[in-house]
């Protein structure tokens, strides 16, 4: 693509997405706040023995509240890029984490770490709205290049760059965190082939019994064992070791008056 037709190509994808995530309207966009597990104390009680006072609860219930409102315009961008750079966009409908879910990570935060608030925690959630972006192997490298720096481009600050495929053992993919430009909402993308995210969601059940307080160090070093295994199966793209964040862009300089 030449530097003359990439304006042409950058609008027309953002048009093409506006149009496409308008048209999913409110009840594909909202999420219930209320959950099976908010008691009648306006607390909550969750798997495991985690719970939220009602204070704490509400906290949760309106950062989820704000997430919901920034998300359409952040999942505009999200898609824009995937169009631009080929990538599939996997579960757009799971974009919004669920309220238990957050819930459950608030709570299980808390028990890990006694001295902190809820307010603390909350600010610290990177996915509370996050995507998955998926190429062919033999697209990724230049996908996740190409995706990463149109974000960037938009305004988008990288706030998180965790990539995982050199690693030895363990989680294999690229997982990374954002802070949109005017809703300040961080949100996550990550950057998957068909196989690392196959070996992601077998491993998902395992991953959150292992992070459960409940769970003894012989269990938890037994379900480490087997999502190794299943990560270990998972091919390497050629140059996805080697994938960087986007250099920052510089702000834009204001008018003078």
């Amino acid at each position: 693509m030449t530097t003359s037709s990439q304006p042409t190509a950058l609008r027309t994808a953002l048009c093409a997405t506006v149009a496409a995530v308008l048209s999913l309207g409110p009840a594909a966009t909202a999420t219930a706040t209320a959950t099976a597990d908010d008691d009648r104390s306006g607390g909550w009680k969750g798997e495991g023995g985690l719970t939220l006072t009602s204070e704490q609860n509400n906290a949760v219930d309106s950062y989820l509240a704000h997430a919901r409102r920034a998300e359409r315009t952040i999942s505009v961008r999200v898609r824009a890029a995937a169009a631009l750079t080929g990538a599939e966009v996997v579960g757009f409908d799971k974009r919004l984490k669920s309220p238990d879910s957050l819930k459950r990570k608030v709570a299980g935060t808390l028990v890990e770490q006694p001295g902190r608030n809820v307010a603390s925690v909350l600010a610290g959630i990177g996915d509370a709205v996050r995507y998955t972006l998926q190429w062919d192997d033999t697209a990724y490298t230049s996908g996740v290049t190409r995706a990463s720096g149109a974000l960037a481009d938009w305004g988008n600050e990288s706030t998180k760059w965790s990539n995982t495929w050199g690693r030895a053992s363990g989680y294999k993919g690229l997982n990374t965190g954002w802070r949109a430009p005017r809703s300040g909402q961080l949100f996550e993308v990550q950057f998957h082939t068909p196989a690392s995210k196959h070996a992601q969601e077998a491993t998902h059940r395992l991953y959150e019994e292992q992070r459960l307080p409940s769970t003894g160090p012989e269990r938890k070093r037994e379900l480490q064992r087997e999502q190794d295994a299943l990560f270990a199966a998972v091919p390497v793209p050629a140059g996805a070791r080697s994938l960087a964040a986007p250099a920052p862009r510089p702000a834009p300089v204001p008018a003078s008056a």
